[in-house]
Order: structure tokens, then C-alpha cells, then sequence
């Protein structure tokens, strides 16, 4: 089975001359729940933006399922942007229209959709994320997980084969993170999951990848991460006052199927 996300030997300096990645290697299967964990700094953003070709230049291929992604094409390019949905931080980033319906619909009509086709696109992806009863309501009097969903349905509606969250937790209250968390475990699709919430990781997703120094330092179940303090500490990752992973993943009934951990010295 073709993977969704492939990169191999993938360099990155900005114009400053500051490098930013080192030689990634990375495949994500179809249907997989990646965490990208890391230090600030480490070259998550960075790694996240050459999956679209908005960065990039550097030694190394993408490939996204199957598809070279290749800025010169630019064709094939906004093909592989429909294929990968990233959704930002910050979701006033992605949210501009008068109406709820009117962000879920910019992306379809940009493809061409009209008429009953793009209508059922945006019934479908608000129904996805608990905002169907939303639609006529402007973005900007919505709660700030209110909007995160929308955001989401905004990707949604362009039915991507991979979905990329940008600390997808963050700035949420507890009710929201739930919320959240119980619409993006339903989702059918590959998930790339850029985070700092250790917890929030091993709830959805099966395996964590630790990029540091734009190196992968580990790639291993999420719950062996988790359980590993020396990693942790080494890599600037810190687990809440009183979480234990063992018990949460114990508590969840389904042991991690092993993958074989691969670190960098």
C-alpha cells in the first residue's frame, strides 16, 4: 500500500544560513495517527511546510501518497495541497468569510464545486465537527473552540487523504479539548499531529516521532515515548504533574501494536 507521507533525506537551511532539518526520514502508512514531537525550535514547522510545497529547495524528497511534490509542477502542487490539510495554530488564520459556511465553502469552490455538490461538501464536513447548526453564523462570534472546528471542517470539506494539526489543544478549555479529541478520533483519514500535549499525543495517536535538532531522535509507540524520562528530559519534553502514560494507556484498554524505535546519538 502506497504510504500517505513519505520523505527521505530531507535538508533544510534558510536564507540566514541556520539549518533546519538534517536529513529526515519519515514514512507515515494510510490511516496511521503520527505525533510530531519536539523541542521549540527542533524543525516541526519547517518539516510540516515542505509536505505542501510552501518550503522548499533543499536536498532530500516528499512524496505524498505517491505524488512527488514538486514546486515546478504546479499542476501537480495544487493537487498535493488539496491531498494535505494543514490546520494552523491560530484558526483566525484560516477563517476570513462573513459566515461559517462561506469558510467551509472557499476551499470546494476554488476546486470548481457549485450548486448541490459543494453544498453537501460543507453539510458534510460541519456535521463532521458539531458545527452544522453554525453555518450562518459569523466566525468571529464563535468560542475559540468553536472555531478550531471550523478550521478543521474548513480541511475537511476538501477531502484531503492527510491531516496536519498544528497543536491542535492549545488555548483550549478542558470541555473543548474533549470535544476536540472525540471528533478527530472518528476522523477515517492519516492524521500528522504537531503537538507539546504529551497526553493529548497518546490519546490519539498510536505512534510519537521526536524531532530534534532537525533530526529524528525517536520514532517508537506513543506509549514507549512516554514511558522513557531519559528521552523525555534529553529532548526538553515534560509529562504533566501526576499524568503516568502506563496508567492512561492501561486505562484505554488497547496496547500499542510495538514499532521498532530508531534514535539519532
Amino acid at each position: 500500500m502506497t504510504p500517505s507521507l513519505r520523505i527521505d533525506g530531507l535538508h533544510f537551511a534558510y536564507p540566514d544560513g541556520s539549518v533546519a532539518l538534517r536529513g529526515v526520514d519519515l514514512t507515515v502508512r494510510q490511516g496511521e495517527r503520527v505525533a510530531l514531537l519536539g523541542p521549540n525550535g527542533a524543525g516541526k514547522t519547517t518539516l510540516v511546510l515542505h509536505l505542501n510545497g510552501i518550503l522548499h529547495g533543499g536536498a532530500g524528497t516528499v512524496t505524498v501518497t505517491g505524488l512527488p511534490v514538486d514546486p515546478a509542477d504546479r499542476a501537480r502542487l495544487a493537487d498535493i495541497r488539496r491531498r494535505v490539510g494543514i490546520v494552523f495554530q491560530d484558526p483566525d488564520d484560516q477563517l476570513f468569510m462573513p459566515t461559517v459556511a462561506e469558510d467551509v465553502a472557499f476551499g470546494p469552490i476554488n476546486l470548481g464545486l457549485r450548486g448541490a455538490e459543494l453544498d453537501d461538501r460543507v453539510a458534510r464536513a460541519l456535521t463532521a465537527v458539531g458545527m452544522a447548526d453554525y453555518r450562518d453564523r459569523a466566525p468571529h462570534h464563535l468560542s475559540f473552540g468553536q472555531r478550531r472546528r471550523v478550521a478543521v471542517a474548513t480541511v475537511l470539506a476538501m477531502r484531503p487523504d492527510v491531516l496536519v494539526l498544528d497543536e491542535p489543544s492549545s488555548n483550549l478549555d478542558p470541555a473543548s479539548r474533549r470535544e476536540l479529541a472525540e471528533i478527530l478520533e472518528g476522523l477515517p483519514i492519516t492524521i500528522l499531529m504537531v503537538t507539546h500535549d504529551l497526553p493529548y499525543a497518546l490519546q490519539l495517536c498510536e505512534r510519537s516521532v521526536i524531532l530534534d535538532g532537525g533530526r529524528i531522535a525517536a520514532d517508537a509507540p506513543t506509549e514507549d515515548v512516554l514511558t522513557d524520562p531519559e528521552l523525555l528530559h534529553r529532548h526538553r519534553l515534560e509529562l504533566p504533574f501526576g499524568f503516568d502514560p502506563a496508567v492512561a494507556a492501561a486505562q484505554r484498554g488497547s496496547p500499542p501494536t510495538r514499532i521498532p524505535r530508531a534514535r539519532v546519538p
